[in-house]
């Protein structure tokens, strides 16, 4: 587990620490094959826009993420020719949104 893993999976987090590097590896995976656009639109409030046949997938991974990261909020909103998800946290954890904000930039196809 790198540095960027602990600063996405803060103390609040419940996941055992076993287990992360495997979710982490389910987002990237999620960026790398599904990821056409991000904004960040504040500090606590990111948006993704991704291919709509990861629907089903996204819709999984977030809402296992959201059962062991409770502050996270996932909003999923059909969009045209994609599917847009809202990622929103409280101030307090502008900082783990940064972090996978990072995360997903670095893997979004080119």
């Amino acid at each position: 587990m790198s540095t960027d893993d602990l600063v996405w999976a803060p103390e609040a987090c419940t996941l055992p620490t076993v287990d992360r590097p495997l979710r982490v590896a389910e987002f990237d995976d999620l960026f790398a094959t599904a990821l056409r656009e991000q904004h960040r639109l504040s500090p606590t409030r990111l948006r993704w826009h991704l291919d709509p046949a990861a629907e089903t997938t996204a819709r999984d991974l977030t809402a296992r993420e959201t059962a062991c990261c409770s502050f996270f909020a996932f909003t999923f909103t059909p969009d045209g020719d994609s599917l847009r998800v809202d990622v929103e946290v409280p101030a307090a954890h502008a900082a783990v949104l940064a972090a996978l904000a990072v995360r997903a930039a670095a893997r979004l196809p080119r």
